[in-house]
C-alpha cells in the first residue's frame, strides 16, 4: 500500500475538510502538510529498527599520515552493527577480518600498554579524546573503537601495505537513514507497505491537531491500531521472536 507523497497530501488534506490539490505546491496548507509527513516519517524511523534500511557501509577514512587509522562515519548513518577491514597483504587480494569493538576505556588500555618510543608505534593526537593515542604500524587492525560516536579509529595498520587504512577496504554493516523529498509529488518514502498505513495515521492524526484544534477519535484509534501491528511485522523474513536465553549459550 505505497502511496506518493501527493497521494498521502491528499488523503490527510480530504479528511481535514481542506481544499483539493492536483500538487504540493499549490498551497501553503499542502505544503505544511508535506512537512508534518516528512516529519512523521523521521521520528518512525528514528525510533525503530526498518529492516530495509540496513545495508553494507563503507567508512570514510581520513587519508591522513597524521591519523592512519581514523575513520568517519558517512552521512545519515544512523548506527553499525560490525566492521570488517580487508587485512590481505597481496595486491587485489580479499581477506575481511571482523574487528573486535572495544570501549573507549578498553582502547586506551590497549594503546597504553605499547612502548611510545618504539619503532613500530606511531604517537596519533586524536581528534575526540584530547588524549595521544599510540598506533601500530606493522600489523593489521584488530579493534576499533569511537570516542564521540562521529569518529572511528583503529589499533593498527601496515605501513608496508598502505600508507593508512582505506575506505575501500572496510565493510560495515549497519543502518543510515533514507533522503526524504517533501516537495515532489511522485516521491515515495522509502518504508515497506507495512509500515505505511501508520506513517499516514500518525501523519494525519498530528496535522488534526496541529491545524484543526485536535485529533479525530477515529484518526486516534486507527494510529494505535496500526502502531500494534507494525510492531509485530517488520521483516519481510521470518526472523522469530526474540527469546530470553537467562544468560545461557
Amino acid at each position: 500500500m505505497k502511496m506518493t507523497l501527493l497521494a498521502m497530501v491528499q488523503n490527510i488534506l480530504s479528511d481535514m475538510d481542506s481544499e483539493e490539490i492536483n500538487s504540493i505546491s499549490d498551497s501553503n496548507e499542502a505544503e505544511q502538510i508535506a512537512k508534518v509527513i516528512e516529519n512523521t516519517y523521521f521520528n518512525l524511523i528514528a525510533t525503530r529498527i526498518i529492516p530495509e534500511h540496513a545495508q553494507s557501509i563503507k567508512l570514510t577514512s581520513f587519508s591522513s599520515s597524521a591519523r592512519p587509522t581514523h575513520f568517519s562515519f558517512p552521512t545519515r548513518v544512523k548506527d553499525i552493527e560490525f566492521l570488517d577491514y580487508n587485512v590481505s597483504r597481496k595486491v587485489g587480494g580479499v581477506e575481511y577480518r571482523r574487528l573486535t569493538y572495544l570501549s573507549p576505556d578498553e582502547f586506551f588500555g590497549l594503546s597504553d600498554r605499547r612502548d611510545s618510543l618504539a619503532s613500530n608505534v606511531l604517537q596519533v593526537p586524536d581528534v575526540a579524546s584530547d588524549s595521544t593515542l599510540l598506533i601500530r604500524n606493522d600489523i593489521m587492525p584488530s579493534y576499533y573503537t569511537s570516542f564521540d560516536d562521529e569518529n572511528v579509529v583503529l589499533d593498527s595498520y601496515m605501513a608496508s601495505v598502505d600508507s593508512t587504512l582505506t575506505s575501500s577496504k572496510t565493510r560495515a554493516y549497519g543502518t543510515k537513514y533514507p533522503t526524504f523529498d517533501s516537495f515532489s509529488d511522485t516521491f515515495i518514502p522509502d518504508v515497506d507497505d507495512v509500515m505505511f498505513p501508520f506513517m499516514l495515521a500518525e501523519a494525519k492524526s498530528t496535522a488534526m491537531s496541529l491545524f484543526k484544534s485536535g485529533a479525530d477519535p477515529k484518526i486516534e484509534q486507527s494510529a494505535r491500531r496500526q502502531k500494534v501491528y507494525v510492531q509485530n511485522d517488520m521483516h519481510r523474513l521470518n526472523v522469530g521472536r526474540p527469546k530470553n536465553n537467562y544468560g545461557r549459550r
